[in-house]
C-alpha cells in the first residue's frame, strides 16, 4: 500500500515520521503547497516528495494534514481526481473541529474516512493518538494501525467525543511544556543551572507520567504519596491551589475546546 501526505508541517510532519517507521519510506510520498518543505523532509525520511494530485491519484490512505481553514480549498483541488478514481482508498483527517461529514463534502464524495487526533510527540513514537473511522473496511483499518502504531499509543472513541480529547492531548503539549519551563525557572532560582534544571523537570514530567499510566492509580494518590505531613512538597501544593492551578489548566482544555467547535463552523 502507498501512503500519502498532503501537507508536511509539524503535524503531518510528525505523523509523516511514525508512518515511515511503520511501512517503510519506499511506501510514502509527502506533497506540501510549499514544495521545499516537502522536499527536505522526504530527504531527510528517505521517501519521495510529489504534489498533491499525485498522491490523490496513486495512494491507497492520503493523510490531509492542512489546518482547518485550508481544507475545503486543498479538497476543492484534488476532488476531480478523486472522483474519478476506481480503486478504494482511504482518507484521513488530522483537522480539529472538522467532522468527518463535513471532510467528505468537501472532497466531493462518501469516500472512506478516518479521522485522527494526533500530537506533536509521535515524531518520537510517544504520542496519543485518537481516531474515529466510518466506510472502511476491516482489512485497511487494519492496514492503517499497523502503519500508525510506531506513533504511540492509539484510542477509538466516538466522534463527538474527538474534540474534547484533541483539547486535552492535541493542546496539551504546549501548557505541558510551559509547566516544565516554569518548573525549570524555579529551578534557577533556587540556584541551579539552567540545563540541570530543565532536564530535571521534563524527566520529572516524564517519570510522573509513567507512573500514571502504569500503576492506574488516581493522579491525587500518586500526589498525596509525595507530600510528607509538614513537609515542603504539601507547601508547594498549598501554594499552587492559592494561585488556582487546578482550575487555570481546566479553563485552559475548555477555552481551547470552545475554540475547536468555533473553527469547525467556519
Amino acid at each position: 500500500m502507498r501512503y500519502g501526505f498532503i501537507g508536511c508541517g509539524n503535524m503531518g510532519g510528525a505523523v509523516a515520521r511514525a508512518v515511515c517507521r511503520g511501512v517503510g519510506p519506499e511506501n510514502v510520498v509527502l506533497a506540501n503547497r510549499t514544495p521545499a518543505k516537502a522536499e527536505a523532509l522526504a530527504e531527510a525520511l528517505g521517501c519521495r516528495a510529489a504534489t498533491n494530485d499525485v498522491v490523490a491519484q496513486d495512494c491507497d490512505v492520503i493523510f490531509l494534514g492542512v489546518k482547518p481553514q485550508m481544507m475545503a480549498d486543498m479538497l476543492a483541488g484534488i476532488a476531480p481526481i478523486l472522483a474519478k478514481r476506481s480503486g478504494r482508498f482511504v482518507l484521513v483527517t488530522m483537522a480539529a473541529g472538522l467532522s468527518m461529514t463535513r471532510v467528505r463534502e468537501m472532497a466531493g464524495g462518501a469516500y472512506p474516512i478516518i479521522r485522527i487526533m494526533p500530537n506533536t510527540p509521535v515524531s518520537l513514537g510517544a504520542g496519543m493518538i485518537q481516531y474515529c473511522a466510518d466506510g472502511v473496511s476491516d482489512d485497511q483499518m487494519f492496514a492503517f494501525l499497523g502503519a500508525i502504531a510506531p506513533a504511540g499509543r492509539l484510542d477509538a472513541i466516538p466522534e463527538n467525543l474527538i474534540d474534547a480529547a484533541c483539547c486535552v492531548s492535541g493542546c496539551g503539549p504546549a501548557w505541558v511544556y510551559q509547566f516544565i519551563e516554569a518548573l525549570a525557572d524555579g529551578g534557577v532560582a533556587a540556584g541551579l543551572p539552567r540545563a540541570k534544571a530543565q532536564e530535571y523537570a521534563a524527566q520529572t514530567l516524564l517519570g510522573s507520567a509513567r507512573m500514571v499510566l502504569e500503576s492506574g492509580s488516581h493522579p491525587g494518590v500518586l500526589k498525596d504519596a509525595v507530600c510528607s505531613p509538614g513537609g515542603s512538597t504539601i507547601q508547594g501544593v498549598r501554594v499552587l491551589e492559592e494561585h488556582a492551578f487546578r482550575g487555570a489548566v481546566t479553563d485552559a482544555v475548555l477555552a481551547a475546546y470552545d475554540k475547536t467547535k468555533e473553527m469547525g463552523k467556519n
